[in-house]
């Protein structure tokens, strides 16, 4: 074996061998510690590198054991993903992927609950009739707020594909604003007619859009449509035995089951 090499990966320090980063040399390291993209240095002279330090472990382990071995509670599968990307190692690409289709296989069975609320709520905003004069506005707003729970994470990840806030003129998932791998509360409001742009980011106000249709939610019930489309899509189908007929046709209660 070569001599050790100790690296500094987000501010976690491994150590390794040259041939073990070397490996695979068409990859992001084989090309690094091969001499083909230069390499930075930490003030302790170790190479350093700009990437998440907990899971590079996975990483060179696979480097180690052409095998990629995870915890049974592991839950950091997007953030894996995004490592793996970066390090271009084609085997532990192809093995993640099997790995996501073990997982998928072993989410058979799940449940899906959704608990809905609406409220109306009035909103103070100003309004600009001419330059330097300005007039004070108000108007109902309907906000809007769901918890949802499922067995199934991969569920979640998947809505959050497809499910967006709209805020300050930005697109974001909402899989950022994942509670734990199976709750996801959102929060968001219909669109107020009259109402600023820059009001809705002074006011702190999301909206919802769902992509690629870019079509927003400005109610329950295209909320519900929206949502039963894409748990339908995946296996779902509503639960008859739960909740009450009339919570949902109210929109209060969800409950979707799957069974494979």
């Amino acid at each position: 074996m070569s001599e050790p090499i100790t690296l500094n990966v987000g501010g976690k320090l491994y150590t390794t061998s040259l041939s073990t980063l070397t490996s695979f040399p068409d990859s992001m390291l084989g090309a690094m510690f091969s001499g083909k993209i230069p390499t930075k240095k930490d003030s302790q002279g170790n190479c350093f590198i700009d990437r998440d330090g907990k899971i590079f472990r996975y990483i060179l382990n696979f480097l180690r054991t052409s095998h990629l071995d995870l915890p049974e509670d592991f839950q950091e599968m997007g953030l894996l993903r995004r490592e793996v990307d970066f390090y271009q190692i084609q085997p532990l690409i192809d093995a993640l992927q099997e790995k996501e289709v073990e997982l998928s296989k072993a989410e058979k069975n799940a449940m899906l609950n959704i608990t809905l609320d609406q409220k109306t709520q009035t909103v103070h905003f100003t309004v600009r009739e001419a330059p330097q004069i300005y007039s004070l506005s108000s108007s109902n707003m309907e906000v809007f707020s769901a918890h949802i729970f499922s067995t199934s994470c991969l569920f979640l990840k998947l809505l959050g594909s497809k499910l967006y806030y709209c805020f300050n003129g930005n697109l974001s998932s909402i899989s950022s604003y994942l509670q734990d791998p199976n709750h996801l509360t959102l929060d968001w409001v219909a669109s107020v007619e009259g109402l600023p742009e820059e009001e809705y980011t002074r006011q702190n106000l999301k909206r919802l859009w769902v992509v690629p249709d870019n079509k927003q939610i400005n109610s329950f019930q295209v909320f519900v449509e929206e949502v039963l489309k894409i748990a339908m899509s995946d296996g779902f189908c509503i639960d008859s035995s739960h909740p009450h007929t009339s919570d949902f046709m109210n929109n209060k209660i969800i409950r979707l089951i799957r069974y494979k």
